[in-house]
């Protein structure tokens, strides 16, 4: 099939019109201003546009205070300032803010990160949810053996990472922490509340940390996304529902999507740092940074866009996190010469452009030292949604896809993922939203198992265990006698695959 975006901006596939009342989100149970002589920008800068973020990249060693002045000079407002990395936050309503900043000394880039005013104008899912009746799940629940939890039988992609087998043996530390940067979590939902970090979690949306007491929750209006995701990698063991990949081990939720499922610069900057600081040794990143699916650095505001993640992810690395991201969902060959981007910007009015994946970025996942993760279905094939590509790809997880192209094993009967939902609710969803997280818990998994690991050394680990698996002769998924992607590269490392799928039981005894 030709995978299409969901409405909003996260690494969730879109499967046919056929499944849409399997699916969850959407698929679910979806003039520039003068210089003075000293730098500065001269104290009349215009006001006459309407008020954007943007992110303000310092050089080292440069005085925060004077960048400052610069900036409120310019007619700036200053959000927060995150100093160890040299990102500023600033709201403008000059047009030329970020043009006359550039100019300011010390500064190295300067860019606007949305084309819409602020407040974001948001995006709606279009899909209502649909969960298993309360039949349906006894009927599952009675098929559970003993180990499981009640609806861990329709979780086909726990044994397709040998999580089962590694919970006989492990189920990871209460010392390790995984945090979601996502929709929010619910943190009430009982699958989630025995393992929930209160202390590691916060609201980002603004780009400014908000710790009010359940900031981090999404509201019965955003996506369930995050909750999903956080179920997948540590849902409690406790006899209620479903089970993580590492249901020992501690999940936090990193709020940085607005209302309207937006996941701009200045918040998944927040997102980075808040864990770096804050005991988060694995984030799981399912989503782009809007509103750009590429950045390409040959434009000055998607310049500054892909600098201030990149020093916000590798200043969390620094501190010891491993940063796993979802690869997405286009069916792109990320190595490809061009790429054609029909969404961008999300926030405004997209056009066709041509890009050039090597210079034009999706971020976070295409960002140096970030695990990215290709997902893979039922039958352990690349999904028909995932993205590609040899030297991007590091590793891959169950992500799921259609049913009609990879059915499970019974007794599980979709090929989508089954997990939380906010409200104490469970459903199926799929993407390479849904891969990472997988790997997300396998890497807790190998903290756990090496509690001094250094992340270089967990990102080490996670493509030595995970097991190979070579190209496919010829991948025609929908079987329609066309080849939908062409995978390079031998068993142990290719473009499809990566490394290989996740190993969680040899990360727990190797």
């Amino acid at each position: 099939m030709t995978p299409r975006r969901t409405s909003l901006p996260l690494r969730t596939a879109a499967i046919p019109a056929a499944m849409a009342l399997t699916t969850a989100l959407a698929f679910l149970p979806t003039t520039a201003t003068a210089l003075g002589r000293d730098g500065h920008a001269a104290a009349s800068a215009a006001a006459d546009g309407p008020s954007l973020s943007y992110v303000v990249n310092t050089r080292p060693g440069q005085d925060p205070s004077r960048i400052r002045k610069a900036i409120a000079q310019a007619g700036g407002t200053v959000v927060i300032s995150y100093d160890r990395i040299g990102v500023i936050v600033v709201h403008s309503a000059n047009p030329d803010f970020a043009k006359t900043v550039r100019t300011v000394r010390g500064v190295s880039s300067a860019g606007n990160t949305r084309t819409a005013p602020l407040p974001a104008q948001s995006t709606d899912d279009v899909d209502a949810p649909k969960l298993l009746s309360e039949k349906e799940r006894q009927a599952v629940a009675a098929k559970a053996t003993a180990g499981q939890d009640p609806l861990e039988p329709l979780q086909w992609d726990l044994p397709a990472i040998k999580a089962d087998k590694a919970h006989e043996k492990s189920l990871g530390s209460r010392n390790v922490t995984v945090g979601v940067i996502d929709t929010g979590v619910d943190d009430t939902h009982p699958d989630l509340a025995p393992n929930f970090d209160r202390k590691a979690s916060v609201n980002c949306v603004t780009g400014k940390p908000d710790t009010t007491d359940g900031a981090w929750r999404p509201s019965a209006e955003e996506s369930p996304h995050g909750t999903h995701v956080a179920g997948e990698i540590a849902a409690a063991k406790n006899g209620i529902g479903v089970t993580g990949v590492a249901p020992g081990v501690k999940v936090s939720g990193i709020k940085v999507s607005t209302t309207g499922g937006s996941f701009y610069t200045e918040a998944v900057v927040c997102g980075f740092v808040w864990a770096a600081e804050h005991g988060v040794d694995v984030t799981n990143n399912s989503y782009y940074t809007d509103p750009w699916y590429f950045n390409c650095t040959t434009d000055p505001d998607q310049k500054a866009l892909v600098e201030a993640v990149r020093r916000a992810s590798s200043y969390a690395e620094r501190k010891g996190v491993v940063n796993v991201a979802a690869a997405g969902n286009e069916n792109y060959d990320l190595t490809s010469d061009t790429i054609v981007d029909p969404s961008s910007p999300n926030d405004g009015t997209p056009s066709d452009r041509e890009v050039d994946p090597r210079v034009c970025l999706d971020i976070p996942t295409q960002l140096p030292g970030v695990v990215t993760v290709a997902s893979t279905g039922a039958k352990g094939l690349k999904s028909s949604f995932s993205n590609y590509g040899l030297g991007v790809i590091d590793i891959a997880a169950p992500g799921g896809d259609s049913t009609a192209y990879q059915k499970p094993e019974p007794p599980a009967t979709s090929g989508l993922i089954y997990n939380t939902l906010p409200g104490g609710k469970y459903g199926y969803m799929a993407g390479t939203s849904m891969a990472s997280p997988h790997v997300a818990g396998v890497a807790a998994l190998i903290k756990s198992t090496h509690p001094h690991a250094s992340a270089a050394r967990v990102k080490a680990l996670l493509k030595a265990e995970a097991d190979g698996i070579a190209c496919p002769t010829d991948y025609d998924i929908d079987g329609d006698g066309t080849v939908d992607a062409v995978c390079e590269g031998g068993k142990r490392y290719n473009g499809f695959y990566g490394a290989g799928l996740a190993d969680a039981l040899d990360a727990v005894q190797k």
